[in-house]
């Protein structure tokens, strides 16, 4: 799995949660002939909180131009760049929102949220080695942010850095026991070593924490299937092609860091007929795309 949590959630934790408390109960400073520096500084304050709370709700498009014009009120206030710098995350723009998080740390070096997102984002555009670097350094100022490790960890992954990516898997699953997909990930890891049973065992563990992830479902069919094992791979395979079809896809596999045993073993088990009229009946149940 590539990645749990909404983007912004760090953000809002980390560095906007005194936002609320300086502007909470301020309304807007009605317009006045001449702002002086503290009024223009309150109304920023005023429009990053409501930039953040509509955040909250995932309306970026909204809250951007109010995070934009909070900036040059309190271009000193580094929650405000923080905040703008995610916006542009979200919306796809990684150099702007790189860009943006960057002042913000310039202003606020010891933030670790900051740090968090910008490892989130250099994640995002492919630079895997600043990815380490930002959520390494986080990690020093908070080392009990158990997305942040699993976020490591799959940036490990990448640089094909197993065992210390699976170290991180393990210490995220050891602060947080419900978070499944770290335990997923070192599964993933284990299958492309060869050690298939740590493997099973790994996506085992993982269902009995959330039953209905189709991930872990799909890859420990695959598992057992390729052991022989097809009365049960058929049945675990059917209900997690049933919970989220895109499993269906290599390229999906490929975004959720199945590497490439697994995925040639999948494609094998997706082949079979009874999967295959699965995946038609899937197919045929899914709504429709939306117009453009």
């Amino acid at each position: 799995m590539r990645n749990r949590t909404l983007i912004l959630s760090v953000i809002l934790t980390f560095s906007l949660w005194n936002v609320a408390k300086s502007a909470m109960g301020q309304a807007l400073i009605p317009y006045t002939p001449t702002l002086d520096s503290e009024q223009l500084q309150q109304t920023g304050l005023g429009l990053l909180e409501e930039a953040a709370q509509l955040t909250r709700f995932q309306q970026y498009q909204l809250a951007l131009p109010r995070a934009e014009l909070a900036t040059q009120l309190a271009p000193d206030n580094y929650q405000a760049w923080a905040l703008l710098g995610s916006l542009y995350l979200q919306l796809d723009e990684l150099d702007k929102g790189i860009e943006f998080l960057q002042k913000a740390k310039t202003l606020e070096p010891k933030d670790p949220g900051i740090q968090f997102i910008l490892g989130e984002a250099y994640f995002k555009k492919g630079d895997y080695q600043k990815s380490v670097q930002s959520l390494e350094a986080a990690l020093k100022l908070d080392p009990k942010v158990p997305g942040a490790l699993f976020d490591l960890g799959n940036a490990y992954y990448k640089l094909g850095r197993l065992d210390q990516a699976v170290l991180q898997y393990e210490q995220a699953f050891a602060q947080e026991s419900s978070l499944w997909p770290a335990i997923n990930n070192v599964g993933l890891v284990k299958y492309e070593q060869g050690e298939i049973d740590t493997a099973i065992s790994k996506w085992r563990q993982a269902i009995k924490i959330d039953t209905k992830a189709a991930e872990p479902l799909l890859a420990l069919a695959v598992a057992l299937y390729t052991k022989g094992e097809a009365q049960e791979a058929l049945s675990l395979g059917e209900t997690a092609l049933r919970l989220d079809g895109r499993y269906a896809d290599s390229d999906y596999l490929k975004e959720n860091l199945w590497g490439d045993r697994l995925i040639k073993d999948t494609q094998k088990f997706l082949a079979n007929p009874q999967i295959q009229k699965v995946l038609v009946q899937v197919k045929d149940t899914q709504p429709p795309s939306p117009s453009p």
